[in-house]
């Protein structure tokens, strides 16, 4: 705040700073009243948005925190938990696999509300202006919405873009997709991390896993492959699986894999 204009016997803060656009949109003057009335209203800001190039290596957290970062660079202020160990409240509500590029990302952000409900548009264009101009080369905003209550997203299926190499594009190729998807049971073999009291240790048990379930679809097009699988609260199949099922490599890939969509449900 740099100055104060004296309007009358009254007396009106201006703001001058990288908040003003979004302070104005979180606050309201009604007729013959000067006073400042703030809301403690929480709002979720749905962020959409694309990330590849050599970020798409950065892991889950590490995404989180790059976005986290930006909000304190923007000036945004985020909720925060309570307790002795407050934590941001944003979440990206599907992981994506490191090394993968994806169009359609989901970021859930935790901030206060506008008193007035029809100054939305103003918050989230002022958001995504500022996050913008916080993101590194890499990361892209598609769009940003405002979600009214207590709300959650689960995400019902994926679609990854696998682009195959035009040599590879032949008839084997076309026979084990056409295999896989004839099949009634594909088993693999998972290993994972062992748990002790919800602890993980570097220690690893290998499972059988039955994952034909979670294939929606196989489609072989012209520039490769696009498989769109079923993610349920059980799991998925994962993306170094459905390579390892088609017989493909990096050398194989033309392009990274890429979660090309994302199909939600909210609560």
């Amino acid at each position: 705040m740099s100055g104060i204009i004296v309007e009358g016997k009254e007396k009106k803060l201006v703001f001058r700073s990288r908040l003003s656009i979004m302070l104005n949109c979180m606050y309201k003057r009604s007729e013959g009243d000067t006073r400042i009335a703030v809301s403690n209203e929480t709002i979720m800001l749905v962020i959409k948005f694309r990330i590849g190039g050599p970020l798409r290596f950065i892991s889950h957290a590490q995404t989180l925190s790059v976005f986290q970062r930006a909000c304190v660079r923007a000036g945004i202020e985020i909720r925060y938990s309570q307790g002795f160990n407050p934590r941001p409240r944003l979440s990206l509500p599907l992981p994506r696999p490191v090394g993968v590029a994806s169009d359609d990302e989901m970021l859930c952000l935790q901030v206060r509300r506008s008193i007035d409900p029809q100054e939305n548009d103003c918050i989230t264009t002022h958001v995504y202006n500022s996050i913008s101009a916080q993101l590194p080369q890499g990361f892209e905003l598609l769009s940003i919405s405002v979600v009214e209550g207590k709300a959650s997203f689960q995400p019902c299926s994926a679609k990854y873009v696998l682009a195959v190499r035009r040599e590879y594009l032949n008839e084997e190729l076309k026979a084990t997709i056409k295999r896989l998807l004839a099949s009634d049971s594909i088993k693999i073999r998972r290993q994972t991390a062992k748990t002790k009291s919800g602890i993980r240790n570097r220690e690893s048990k290998v499972k059988n896993i039955d994952v034909r379930g979670f294939f929606e679809s196989i489609e072989l097009g012209p520039d490769g492959i696009i498989v769109e699988c079923k993610i349920t609260p059980a799991g998925s199949i994962r993306v170094e699986e459905i390579l390892k099922l088609l017989d493909l490599d990096a050398e194989k890939l033309a392009l990274p894999v890429r979660r090309a969509s994302v199909r939600w449900k909210s609560n």
